[in-house]
């Protein structure tokens, strides 16, 4: 008996140490998927044209292509999923996107790199749906903010990256950039390798049936965070310009903005989800609403040097520090039906994916047909961020009216 006790007791540690071994891998696998494999390409769009690869309407359609994928790997991750091991398919989507890198060194034809910029943003799709609902169900109730935190850090250091990183690699040339970016993905996924869960913690809830869906806050969820997505495009697609060429402060100034963007993206996600294990998910996200609507229009408001550094910390921390605060509520909306909460944040994923990219086609056209006037952009963005609050307060106000009906009845 006593040895059987020490065996538990071993069993037990190495329990308590494989959550926060999975939250690493889950965290390597958001900077390899999304944070490397979606934003750096952004500071390699001008080494690419000018390197005579490709076309700048050419390329353009190329970062399209990771956007495409990024939408089909959401909406394919699932499906995947139900076919392999808990740990298989986010092991094969970080080597997918690590191929990727490599591939993308030889610009053989226009469709091979088109195909291969479409597979890295599949594997980011993938990847988000996937890694933390993996980690999550084996990490303590009232850790999972921090944890879910951690893991979209990962997002944030690779916005900072491609204003750091990638121009350093750059210096070496094209091709090797490509090379250093694949190196490194491939290190983060070794690093990844045995940490994630060895199965699934879903099939710990025996009565998930029992439980009703809310639904409807369901929809409202994915409202929000489609409208979130929309509005956090003008900060990520025009901030630089509208510093560089609206302000008239140069590219120089612009870069150091992105750079503080990145910086605050970086530690974000874990704020956003230590203030949500205090205060619960659904209040955090109803001030994170708020709080974006005012960070996101500072630039047309105060567009001196002190509101556009506010306004590009602020909206670079939210960027991806709403994604643990969505998937907290979804886990606070369904707590006892793991399948359930992983379809519902594959719909939130999709929602995000389609509403981002409808904007960022959106607000290219609208920035193309006012002569650049980066303003208007910035208060569709802030409006974007205040329908969502609007939406949730709606929401709540017609919830509590229902439970008042109810009672009297």
């Amino acid at each position: 008996m006593q040895r059987l006790a020490v065996v538990h007791r071993k069993h037990t540690a190495v329990e308590r140490s494989n959550p926060w071994r999975a939250t690493l891998s889950g965290s390597c696998a958001s900077l390899v998927g999304i944070g490397l494999a979606r934003f750096a390409y952004t500071p390699l769009l001008p080494a690419i044209v000018s390197a005579g690869w490709f076309a700048q309407s050419d390329a353009a359609y190329l970062g399209a292509a990771n956007l495409a994928g990024y939408l089909a790997g959401a909406l394919l991750a699932r499906r995947m999923a139900a076919r392999a091991s808990a740990s298989l398919v986010p092991r094969a989507m970080m080597l997918l996107a690590t191929a990727a890198f490599f591939a993308c060194a030889y610009p053989l034809s226009y469709p091979w790199f088109f195909a291969w910029r479409f597979a890295a943003g599949m594997a980011g799709g993938a990847l988000m749906v996937l890694a933390a609902p993996t980690v999550l169900p084996h990490v303590p109730p009232a850790r999972r903010g921090l944890a879910s935190g951690a893991i979209f850090a990962g997002v944030g250091l690779g916005i900072a990256a491609s204003g750091t990183f990638v121009p350093l690699l750059l210096q070496q040339g094209l091709r090797q950039a490509w090379f250093g970016l694949g190196i490194i993905s491939l290190v983060l996924t070794a690093i990844a390798w045995t940490g994630w869960p060895s199965h699934r913690a879903a099939t710990r809830h025996k009565h998930a049936g029992h439980h009703p869906r809310p639904v409807r806050l369901l929809r409202t969820l994915y409202a929000q965070y489609a409208l979130n997505a929309a509005g956090l495009v003008p900060h990520m697609i025009f901030l630089v310009d509208f510093v560089a060429r609206n302000l008239g402060q140069g590219l120089d100034a612009g870069a150091r903005y992105w750079v503080l963007f990145g910086l605050g993206a970086i530690v974000g996600p874990v704020i956003t989800g230590h203030v949500a294990d205090k205060a619960g998910f659904g209040v955090t996200l109803r001030l994170a609403f708020l709080i974006e609507a005012a960070a996101v229009a500072l630039p047309v408001l105060y567009p001196g040097p002190a509101g556009l550094i506010v306004s590009s910390i602020v909206v670079g921390a939210f960027t991806p520090g709403i994604v643990p605060l969505v998937l907290g509520r979804v886990h606070e909306l369904l707590p006892h039906d793991a399948d359930a909460r992983e379809a519902a944040w594959s719909a939130a994923t999709t929602s995000f994916a389609v509403f981002q990219a409808a904007a960022a086609y959106g607000l290219s056209y609208v920035f193309s047909r006012t002569g650049g006037d980066d303003r208007l952009l910035f208060m569709f963005g802030a409006a974007a961020m205040g329908l969502a609050l609007a939406v949730d307060l709606i929401s709540a106000a017609t919830a509590g009216g229902r439970s008042r009906r109810r009672a009297t009845d």
